[in-house]
């Protein structure tokens, strides 16, 4: 049996560069959801941070006990939605998941190494191989961008939905506190109601009062009662939706809410140039033009490696005899079946998609700006509302 030390020379220097290379690139201890946190407060003065630990969801649940002990106002209703939604936690992993597969396009891919021992007769061959991917190693350095597009890209589509989600529940505590309020304004309509056809029917027994004015304050009472009834079920519907968005159910659930809506300021805010803002600061339009911009690159590497897509090379050691030879050795795929016109096509196809994508966002904004809008009607509304104390 023959038996041979490989010198280490060839292994060390290809380990070193594998380690070089994997070294570009960590997990950070946030999972890349810093830059999301900090644009939380910035644009809307709150705090929105992963619950990942026991520690993180006593300290979540001792949060929500204390802002739970006084009537719920409208910060603490979106504070509570950004930690405690289930749906929009799971939304924030989306970024540890794009900067893991960042730090994984900057590191190559490992080595392969094979042993191969023959025998005939008295004679032992043996072969020892280890090789690694040119492709992937070439490539690596266009991944890398591409997957760091894809990095801001996604941590842009969190912070969107995590400022949609805080209008929604925004939207919904108004929409909670205004039912209350209309179902106290409906409770005195009908006392209202209910006293006007008692003094009807007196009247209408003394004779100073028609057969037909009591029906008519009869079905007025009905109706009244009836608006009752439906204004109940706005607020158990509204609370519904506001108790799902902020994720709380069972005890947690009967929060209190104020009584009626805060007032309208003197004057409506006047914002200036508010549409190009809108294009300048949207952030699903700033992902949009991220995505088309990742997408273009993702083409290019595909026409790149359209035709050769796997490509390794080897060091090879084989032993016959008692005798050593070192070499080398290529594997390389023949394109005989798939000339990768298909995998360059689909990628074409989705550039283009993204371009529309971006030009459709845009367009949307500019046929708002082009539609009249018109506050009167709103604020009337509001005043009417608030009015009834």
């Amino acid at each position: 049996m023959s038996r041979r030390h490989s010198r280490p020379g060839s292994v060390i220097a290809v380990a070193a560069a594998a380690l070089l290379v994997s070294a570009c690139g960590s997990i950070s201890p946030d999972r890349g959801f810093a830059s999301v946190s900090a644009l939380a407060t910035e644009r809307l003065g709150f705090d929105a941070r992963m619950v990942r630990t026991d520690a993180d969801a006593e300290a979540l649940a001792k949060m929500i006990d204390d802002k739970l002990r006084q009537p719920l106002q409208v910060g603490d209703a979106v504070q509570i939605a950004l930690l405690n939604n289930r749906a929009l936690q799971s939304t924030y992993w989306s970024a540890g998941i794009a900067e893991a597969d960042l730090v994984q396009a900057g590191r190559l891919q490992n080595p392969s190494f094979s042993f191969e021992r023959t025998r005939q007769g008295s004679d032992i061959d043996i072969e020892r191989s280890l090789t690694m991917s040119l492709v992937g190693a070439l490539t690596a350095p266009l991944a890398r961008r591409i997957e760091e597009r894809g990095l801001q890209q996604t941590r842009l589509m969190v912070a969107n939905d995590m400022l949609a989600h805080a209008a929604e529940t925004q939207r919904a505590y108004l929409e909670a506190v205004t039912a209350q309020q209309a179902m106290t304004y409906a409770r005195r309509v009908s006392d209202a109601a209910d006293a006007s056809a008692e003094l009807s029917g007196r009247m209408a027994r003394a004779g100073n009062a028609s057969q037909l004015d009591l029906a008519r304050e009869r079905a007025f009472r009905a109706e009244a009662t009836a608006g009752v009834g439906r204004a109940h079920k706005r607020v158990i519907a509204a609370r519904e939706k506001l108790s799902r968005l902020m994720g709380l159910w069972g005890g947690a659930a009967a929060y209190q809410l104020p009584e009626r809506l805060p007032d309208l300021p003197a004057e409506p805010a006047e914002l200036e140039d508010i549409e190009r803002v809108a294009l300048r600061d949207r952030l699903d339009i700033q992902a949009a033009r991220i995505e088309a911009a990742q997408t273009a690159a993702s083409l290019g590497l595909t026409k790149t490696t359209r035709f050769i897509n796997v490509l390794d090379l080897g060091y090879v050691r084989n032993t016959s005899g008692g005798v050593s030879a070192p070499g080398y050795a290529i594997t390389l795929e023949l394109p005989l079946f798939d000339w990768g016109s298909a995998r360059a096509a689909k990628s074409e196809a989705i550039y283009v998609q993204g371009v529309n994508k971006v030009a459709h966002a845009r367009w949307k904004r500019a046929a708002r700006r082009a539609k009249p809008t018109s506050t009167t009607a709103p604020r009337t509304t509001w005043q009417n509302i608030t009015a009834t104390k």
